[in-house]
């Protein structure tokens, strides 16, 4: 059965609490722990994203390490969802702020107009999640100074944000496999 959309964000909303309280019911070590264990995946997935990036001689190979971070969760399945949604949003930022670069990059209202753009396409396209990344990738697009023509500098934040987003997927799935075995967990895939 599939539950209308508001049974489906209270239900996250219910979920999201739960997991809130669950965590701060922890105690000190396990959370200590927990947190040791998230920096160590994010810094790895971030490091070698960005020496990666850099040995490609991108631009701006400190967009990969972002991404990196940014879609680090702590299991592979959660890092997979996000990083799903952080490369569709990407992809809709990049093609709605070239469009806007194109159209008149130094002009703010085309700054806010590409932004909402990629906002709301990404909600018709029903991938909400991946809506305010989109608007994240549209203003750096607009917004962060280049050197290259449009059409390059969306290319290159596509690639640093897949390279980004492929290092901590491969990362959290390293670090899953080692939990696993080390502590004898059940695979959530």
């Amino acid at each position: 059965m599939t539950l209308p959309d508001d049974g489906r964000r209270a239900a996250r909303a219910r979920a999201s609490a739960s997991l809130l309280e669950f965590l701060k019911a922890q105690p000190f070590s396990e959370r200590l722990t927990e947190g040791a264990v998230m920096a160590l995946q994010a810094v790895i997935g971030a490091t070698l994203a960005y020496w990666i990036g850099r040995a490609l001689h991108t631009e701006q190979a400190f967009w990969a390490a972002i991404t990196a971070i940014a879609v680090s969760q702590h299991n592979y399945v959660d890092t997979r969802k996000l990083s799903r949604d952080q490369f569709i949003g990407a992809m809709v930022g990049g093609v709605f702020g070239l469009a806007g670069a194109l159209a008149g990059g130094g002009s703010f209202v085309v700054y806010m107009l590409t932004v909402a753009v990629a906002i709301i396409t990404c909600w018709c396209l029903n991938i909400g999640s991946a809506a305010r990344l989109g608007g994240i990738t549209a203003t750096i697009m607009l917004l962060v100074p280049g050197v290259a023509p449009p059409w390059d500098i969306a290319l290159l934040r596509l690639g640093e944000v897949t390279l980004g987003t492929v290092c901590a997927l491969v990362v959290a799935w390293l670090m899953s496999n080692l939990e696993r075995r080390l502590f004898g967990q059940k695979d959530p895939n």
